[in-house]
């Protein structure tokens, strides 16, 4: 339920017309690789954590700092091409997939939370079973035309018949309705480890929208091995198995 869900502010931020980018774990881990990457690279600093007694009994340590599983990072930011300043970026991330029944109050909550700091676009990202990375395009949802409109301008490939699953999928419907700007991009990636080029395929699309983020391979590969022992911990924890195939079956 969503009174189960409590949010913990550490800092208080600006978000009006901030970005917001989610990432959980999905196919090949690239939307978390993708977060943790963003949030190491720009240095973002920490500004609220979500926990609930129905999450894995785990705390996340950052600099000596004990956090819940899911955290939310902020900073400011370039926004444009013309550099002009944008009030913060926030970034959503987590190790661990919520119960199936958590999947909409987490998803109203995050939704509910973007619209009380007047957020002005969430991005959620999603891998896509595949085998061969490189040759897969990159494909977009959006819940409002200058979402689909900003698919175009980012070159984009629009998925006009599909189904996107998950928290990304109830985050997609539930905006529309409400009116809100949400951008679910879907990128290819591995079933069977971290996927790191994954993360970088679908990484492309995100650094137009952040400029400042200077995208280097490499670190998201590390990134992806580090993400992965950590896993491996937290799902130590409660007994669950760190195979991520079952995300989406």
């Amino acid at each position: 339920m969503v009174e189960d869900l409590v949010v913990t502010d550490y800092e208080k931020v600006d978000c009006k017309q901030a970005l917001v980018i989610v990432g959980f774990p999905s196919i090949g881990l690239v939307s978390s690789i993708a977060t943790n990457f963003i949030v190491r690279t720009l240095g973002l600093k920490r500004v609220a954590g979500i926990s609930s007694p129905d999450f894995p009994p785990y705390a996340m340590v950052q600099e000596g700092f004990p956090m819940p599983p899911v955290r939310i990072y902020g900073g400011d930011r370039l926004c444009d091409e013309n550099g002009e300043n944008c009030e913060h970026l926030i970034v959503i991330t987590a190790e661990f997939m919520p119960k199936m029944e958590m999947h909409h109050p987490m998803s109203r909550l995050i939704l509910e939370w973007c619209n009380e700091n007047e957020v002005d676009t969430i991005v959620t990202m999603e891998g896509i079973a595949s085998n061969d990375v490189e040759a897969g395009s990159i494909w977009g949802v959006g819940s409002t035309k200058e979402m689909r409109e900003k698919m175009e301008k980012y070159g984009i490939q629009p998925l006009e018949e599909g189904m996107v699953r998950g928290l990304s999928g109830i985050m997609l419907y539930e905006a529309a309705s409400r009116g809100m700007n949400v951008l679910t991009l879907l990128g290819p990636a591995r079933m069977d480890m971290p996927d790191a080029r994954g993360a970088a395929r679908l990484m492309e699309k995100v650094a137009k929208m952040l400029p400042e983020l200077d995208l280097d391979p490499e670190p998201l590969i590390k990134e992806a091995d580090e993400l992965e022992k950590r896993m491996k911990s937290a799902m130590e924890s409660t007994n669950i198995s760190s195979d991520t195939s079952h995300l989406y079956r």
